[in-house]
């Protein structure tokens, strides 16, 4: 770190990065985030900073719940505190990969790109497992490349593109559920469970508030550019990568375990414990930091054998025996 962060003059982003950066300035401003998000979001404070940190190291989302938990709202409150632009695709079985990506239009005696809702900052890819497989790949392709290719041009998508991507794990009818590799795209995987009976009194009385989603931006699309920069710089020491090497090896050796969390897992493991990090106010990565974003990177990329579930094993239970058995640094 050289340097302190532009200070913003009026009109200003309220945090810039230049050589170094501040790690408090950035953590008060997603301090700011985070309790405009709370207003219309209860009971899911994990949820909301594990999504925030998967947004600042420009990985994608998946969210995962029951119809009613908050999913999609907490996609919007996120973009709208965060002041990106946001645009939602419902994805049903006759959605065509076009209608994500867009396509062209005769005009004036002439074909012109009409650019479909991928292009945007933050996408909602809601029920993203109703779609039909071709049109999951044109998202996927999109959210890999960060480009779109129509009838062989490429676009580029805006820099912060991010998707935030809902599934509901209950339903086996009327779906196309994702193949492990696609999964594996995301960056972290993110489950939403059921609020408790204090906090469902609380969404009810907020009920109509988050209806009316009355969110103020309270960061800029500069923060949020600067904040992605600045993760790259946080401090991973070296025992902490080989700490997260280690919990990463741990999950490919349990005995119920078909295929483990791969090399990418480990990176999508580093880059959330850096960002929490930054969301804390710190520029360097401590051990608590590694075990909060663990499920998040790696639940999503460990495969069971088939008779893990009758033993009652899910990827949950293998992560956290993992994080028991390697020792924090």
């Amino acid at each position: 770190m050289l340097g302190l962060p532009c200070r913003a003059g009026r009109g200003e982003s309220a945090v810039g990065v230049s050589s170094g950066f501040d790690a408090e300035v950035f953590g008060s401003v997603m301090s700011r985030v985070m309790g405009e998000v709370s207003k219309v979001i209860v009971g899911q404070e994990r949820a909301i900073r594990l999504t925030l940190a998967s947004i600042l190291t420009g990985g994608h989302v998946l969210l995962e719940g029951v119809p009613g938990v908050a999913k999609t709202t907490l996609a919007k409150a996120l973009a709208t505190a965060l002041g990106l632009e946001f645009r939602r695709i419902q994805f049903v079985p006759d959605l065509l990969p076009s209608d994500v990506t867009g396509t062209y239009v005769l005009r004036d005696g002439s074909f012109e790109f009409y650019r479909g809702p991928v292009f945007t900052e933050i996408l909602l890819a809601d029920e993203i497992n109703r779609a039909p497989p071709k049109t999951q790949a044109a998202l996927l392709q999109a959210m890999q490349e960060r480009e779109v290719t129509v009838l062989g041009v490429t676009h580029k998508l805006p820099e912060l593109f991010t998707v935030i991507a809902t599934m509901n794990p209950v339903e086996y009818e009327g779906v196309y559920p994702l193949s492990e590799a696609q999964v594996d795209r995301f960056l972290a995987k993110i489950r939403l469970d059921y609020p408790s009976v204090e906090e469902t009194v609380e969404i009810i009385d907020r009920s109509w508030l988050a209806e009316e989603m009355p969110l103020s931006p309270v960061a800029s699309r500069e923060d949020v550019a600067a904040a992605r920069r600045a993760v790259r710089g946080v401090t991973l020491d070296p025992n902490i990568k080989l700490y997260i090497a280690l919990i990463v090896q741990e999950t490919r050796r349990h005995p119920l375990v078909r295929l483990g969390a791969s090399p990418r897992g480990a990176i999508a493991l580093a880059r959330l414990a850096r960002a929490l990090a930054l969301i804390e106010g710190r520029s360097y990565v401590i051990p608590d930091d590694v075990k909060e974003a663990a499920h998040a990177a790696l639940d999503h990329r460990i495969i069971l054998k088939p008779e893990a579930r009758i033993s009652g094993v899910e990827p949950e239970k293998v992560v956290d025996e993992a994080l028991e058995r390697v020792e924090p640094p």
